[in-house]
């Protein structure tokens, strides 16, 4: 997994940024935003290997955020993470086309395990 770039997309900062921490200590390297509108933006110019995506944002949410991503980028795979009550959203994310789903907060070990399933 070296080398990977990781487009990680969370309305929380501190959530976001500590993720973001633990990856890197990892040897992950991530961008960060916080709204699917940027996320969106950022695809357009910018290659990515895989996108974390919370699923309950401001403005777009995660949902509407997937189905942006898989009409440009169908083949980016994308993991949602969820909080605790919104399992359902995660399940409805993946019949879109995401590749699995995280509830939050995310265990590091299994995150590590989905991006590795993921890029297979």
């Amino acid at each position: 997994m070296d080398n990977l770039k990781i487009l990680l997309v969370d309305d929380e900062d501190d959530f976001i940024n500590t993720l973001a921490e633990r990856l890197e200590l990892r040897g992950l390297k991530s961008l960060t935003v916080h709204d699917g509108e940027s996320a969106i933006r950022l695809l357009d110019t910018e290659q990515f290997d895989i996108m974390l995506l919370d699923v309950m944002m401001p403005g777009m949410s995660g949902l509407e955020t997937l189905k942006h991503v898989k009409i440009d980028h169908p083949d980016l795979p994308v993991i949602l993470l969820t909080g605790h009550g919104s399992t359902k959203d995660g399940m409805e994310g993946m019949r879109m086309g995401a590749f699995d789903y995280l509830v939050k907060p995310v265990n590091i070990k299994d995150l590590l395990k989905k991006i590795e399933a993921a890029l297979k």
